[in-house]
């Protein structure tokens, strides 16, 4: 069977915090010549719900990333060909979208309390307005009010000051959300922590042990900020627990300098069994038709 040549299956869009529609991503994706993606916007199943009716874009599959945190740590869980009506996944999406409506109200009072940073009303309105509002949606308010001068700035400097607690999906509910709506639960940029925390070795033997006790069934082992070290760890990780490999460039549209299909993905004739495996199981198909 001849596998897809391209792939990035971590991709976001309008529906959270990236800067393109799902459609415009779907042509980008084209564009680039990636010919099996995914859109992971956080806490949200908006976008793919859109791409499942689209016609004539590439190879398609369901996809969601929750921003998870428990007593162990952070985690992002991505979910990989999950039914979109499902009604796990929408509690579960439903659950992320009142958390972050929580916390962007903290954020902003921080703000205010913090550094003395005030917006007009119509523009805080346009905030809530969004479907899952962010950091980034924030962070360029404040760069068009002039108190940072990049959505980096923004972020780093101001508003990682704040920690909101554990208003946080748990990633066992996450998991399990996943799983129940047929998809695959996968840990998405797993060497990287919170802030510039690197996750390695024993450290990340033991997350792996104890997420996949939970359910975990993949790494996300290619990654547009991965070195080849990191890389080669986490195949290393996907071996020893038997677990799906994914690529994923974490594209973000303008929010971020990475481009569509900037995975570190290795030649087709080269994927390693556990990607193999993932395609398999989320239904590649050479002959299919958009969505698979």
């Amino acid at each position: 069977m001849r596998y897809p040549e391209k792939i990035d299956l971590h991709m976001h869009t309008t529906v959270s915090d990236g800067t393109d529609t799902p459609l415009e991503l779907a042509e980008k994706v084209r564009e680039a010549g990636i010919t099996l993606f995914s859109v992971t916007d956080h806490d949200a199943v908006k976008g793919c719900r859109e791409l499942l009716k689209a016609d004539d874009i590439p190879h398609f599959i369901t996809g969601v990333e929750f921003s998870c945190k428990d007593g162990c740590g952070n985690y992002h869980i991505l979910g990989y060909g999950y039914d979109p009506d499902a009604a796990p996944i929408n509690d579960a999406v439903s659950k992320g979208h009142e958390l972050r409506s929580d916390k962007l109200k903290k954020r902003l009072g921080f703000l205010s309390r913090q550094f003395g940073f005030t917006f007009r009303d119509e523009d805080v309105q346009k905030l809530f307005s969004l479907y899952n509002p962010g950091k980034p949606h924030i962070a360029g308010m404040m760069v068009k009010y002039g108190y940072a001068e990049t959505i980096d700035q923004a972020i780093s400097g101001y508003l990682n000051k704040l920690r909101t607690g554990n208003e946080h999906i748990s990633p066992e509910e996450a998991i399990e959300a996943i799983r129940l709506s047929g998809g695959v639960p996968v840990l998405a940029h797993p060497s990287y922590g919170r802030g510039d925390e690197l996750i390695l070795g024993d450290d990340m033997d033991r997350r792996l042990r104890r997420l996949t006790g939970l359910g975990l069934e993949g790494v996300e082992a290619f990654y547009s900020g991965f070195t080849l070290k990191l890389q080669n760890e986490l195949l290393g990780f996907a071996e020893k627990y038997s677990l799906y490999v994914t690529a994923g460039s974490d594209y973000h549209g303008k929010n971020k300098l990475v481009r569509p299909g900037d995975t570190n993905l290795t030649p087709a004739d080269e994927y390693p069994e556990g990607l193999i495996r993932f395609l398999h199981r989320v239904g590649w198909d050479n002959n299919t038709g958009g969505n698979i």
